[in-house]
């Protein structure tokens, strides 16, 4: 009895899948069912379909069963396949799995009770070669496991399943193109085709939800729903020692890919008028190469939204912005939230810093060509200069009028006053002139003839001669011819040695004059490098000699090196000490500054690149803690330069005013400087012939 219940509704579930439409939704599972019924694994009644039937008539279903006329996959009758599911469907162990009869030598039982025996044996893989080679039916035959045999799947089930496959309509009779039928006119009426009027509970709050929400109001109130209780925390451990109090992750930090740049106005289908390119502007970009073009595309105008075609480029850019995410590295970097006004250093304002030069007040004009060389008295009342006119000037320095003029044989290089004495050096080519102005305190001036016009013979030494001159009506004294051409000159603060530098020779480079006894001596047997300048030290026998990259200090009692500085720069041009003699500036001609401070350190404490140009002259005030530098750029800068008696504070530096009054010449500017020794003025000598004076 329970077989031939089994056996009767598992029919009728077939018959009644058989009867289904076909739906293009459902048309894969339709043609299992009907195309390969002995086929299908296991059946099965689905919950709440037969179960809940009060009446099942099996006489009934058993005349649909055996009857003559049977269904077909489409649906309809045919007569001539009266063939019953009885024959079809042998087995009725129902839905079991059928691993549990691999071990017997039968698969299940008949509607009859009786052993269904295997047909096939299961063959290995060589037994499988061989059957795919002699069997042309390989490819469509199915193995039924619940019935033991295999089957092939006929030419019209395979002609639906491919139909399927492939998004078409299994039935060949349908037509997914018949003509629309309008049911409805598309003439406007006056009255409406549905006039129902809406329902009352459409603007009334629902009487069922708030039923419901009012049990749980009271389910919560009485205590029949609890939240949730959370269990006890798991303690956390963490690196006691460590600067991060929050335990780490270990899963890496999401880095989202950056965002595209969004459209602009040029990229609208009718961007305004000025965006729109002109056939110039079309011709340029067409004739650009497509790497050098500013934007891939030129703007269009279109009339509406729907005339704009397909974008071209969309794949194109789309593979480059995978290409740009996937080859470009990216990484996390932490952004600080910072004022920059807090990165500035806090320096005060010019105006709290005067006095210093500011303004132009007198114009010294007489010189032909370049200014090479400018300096002032000891009072400040006088100042001298030459240049490449080869005339000595001497001028006066509040009114700018020319004292004298003394004609040297070559160029002047360079002009030094001595700060002692009443003597002034100045450089012609290889003869350094030492001459007495005979300006100032008599007593002075007599006592300088004294010692100049000691010399009555001349003296020959290993680099250089010494040559009397007598009693010059022009002021000139003595004269020392040297091998070389010399191109700069210095006093010591006592007045009585005169440095000497000869930038083209190797051997000879630097050389120190004793103006009293009228000697000469070589203090290095070679030069190291190309010598630019020389100074003595304010204070102490040191002797500071300035190469291209390096300033070397030496003590002139030791007869050694001290120290070495690193001027960080190409090629120094230029250097001035200051006047407490622990500080040190630099001028270069890759236009930067340096400025050293020897108690601290070889390399530079500043590094200050104020001008464009190259800098050819530097120097401190002896009084205000000022300093200057000028350049090629026809510009003199000003800044205050302050250093403090405390060993901890470290100097003030800050640019306070930047002078400009002379015209470049040749690419040549501002030539020379030289601050007035008790006021806070300033003269500078230009390569357009010019001196001014800046107060």
């Amino acid at each position: 009895t329970i077989q031939t219940t089994l056996f009767t509704l598992t029919n009728l579930r077939s018959l009644e899948m058989t009867k289904r439409p076909l739906d293009t939704s459902t048309d894969v599972m339709v043609v299992e069912e009907m195309s390969l019924p002995s086929t299908v694994e296991h059946f099965s009644l689905e919950s709440g379909s037969d179960s809940e039937d009060d009446d099942v008539n099996f006489g009934d279903y058993n005349e649909k069963f055996e009857g003559e006329n049977c269904m077909q996959r489409s649906g309809d009758y045919n007569d001539d396949d009266c063939s019953s599911d009885e024959e079809q469907i042998r087995n009725r162990i129902g839905n079991i799995p059928m691993e549990w009869y691999d071990d017997y030598d039968h698969i299940g039982y008949d509607i009859h009770g009786e052993k269904v025996g295997k047909t096939r044996k299961v063959g290995d893989e060589l037994d499988k070669l061989l059957n795919r080679m002699d069997n042309p039916d390989f490819w469509k035959t199915v193995h039924n496991k619940r019935e033991g045999e295999d089957l092939a799947i006929p030419d019209e089930d395979l002609a639906i399943i491919n139909k399927v496959r492939s998004n078409k309509y299994p039935d060949l009779g349908y037509d997914p193109y018949a003509p629309y039928v309008d049911f409805f006119t598309n003439e406007k009426m006056q009255t409406p085709l549905v006039d129902t009027p809406e329902p009352k509970r459409r603007f009334v709050p629902s009487k069922w939800e708030h039923k419901k929400v009012m049990k749980i109001i009271r389910a919560i109130r009485n205590g029949w729903i609890k939240p949730k209780e959370e269990g006890p925390k798991k303690p956390v451990f963490y690196d006691l020692w460590g600067g991060k109090t929050e335990p780490q992750k270990n899963n890496p930090m999401h880095i989202p890919a950056p965002k595209l740049t969004l459209p602009g106005n040029e990229e609208s289908y009718n961007p305004p008028a000025e965006y729109l390119p002109s056939q110039e502007e079309i011709d340029k970009w067409e004739n650009t190469d497509e790497a050098d073009r500013e934007r891939n595309f030129l703007p269009q105008k279109y009339p509406s939204l729907r005339h704009v075609p397909a974008y071209p480029q969309l794949i194109n850019e789309k593979f480059d912005r995978c290409l740009d995410l996937y080859l470009c590295p990216r990484k996390m970097k932490m952004k600080l939230n910072m004022n920059p006004d807090d990165l500035l250093p806090k320096l005060p304002k010019p105006k709290d810093l005067k006095p210093f030069p500011t303004s132009k007040a007198v114009k010294f004009s007489d010189h032909e060509g370049h200014v090479y060389s400018v300096d002032a008295n000891k009072s400040g009342e006088f100042i001298v200069s030459g240049g490449e006119d080869k005339i000595l000037r001497i001028w006066e320095s509040s009114t700018g009028r020319v004292l004298s003029k003394i004609a040297l044989p070559d160029t002047i290089t360079c002009v030094k006053w001595n700060k002692v004495h009443s003597m002034v050096a100045a450089s012609s080519g290889n003869t350094v002139f030492i001459l007495n102005p005979g300006l100032g305190d008599r007593v002075l001036v007599e006592e300088s003839d004294k010692v100049l016009m000691s010399l009555t013979d001349i003296r020959e030494v290993e680099h250089c001669q010494w040559y009397p001159l007598g009693n010059d009506k022009d002021g000139l004294r003595t004269k020392i011819v040297h091998n070389h051409t010399v191109s700069n000159i210095t006093w010591h603060n006592n007045g009585n040695y005169l440095g000497v530098t000869m930038r083209d020779s190797a051997a000879c480079a630097v050389l120190i004059h004793n103006v009293s006894k009228h000697t000469s001596q070589k203090p290095f047997n070679k030069s190291k490098g190309q010598i630019q300048q020389v100074e003595f030290h304010p204070t102490k026998p040191f002797f500071f000699v300035l190469s291209q990259r390096y300033v070397r200090i030496y003590n002139l009692v030791k007869q050694a090196m001290v120290r070495k500085l690193i001027c960080s720069v190409k090629w120094a041009s230029c250097m001035a000490i200051h006047p407490k003699g622990d500080n040190l500036i630099v001028g270069s001609y890759d236009k930067t500054l340096v400025w050293f401070d020897m108690d601290l350190s070889v390399k530079p404490y500043k590094s200050l690149a104020q001008h464009k140009k190259a800098i050819r002259s530097v120097c401190f005030h002896p009084r205000y803690p000022l300093y200057a530098s000028c350049s090629d750029d026809s510009s003199t800068i000003i800044t205050h330069g302050m250093v403090y008696n405390d060993l901890v504070k470290n100097p003030l530096v800050v640019p306070v005013k930047v002078l400009r009054g002379h015209q470049d010449n040749k690419r040549y500017g501002v030539l020379s400087t030289v601050f007035h020794p008790t006021q806070p003025w300033i003269y500078t000598g230009g390569a357009d012939g010019d001196i001014w004076l800046f107060v």
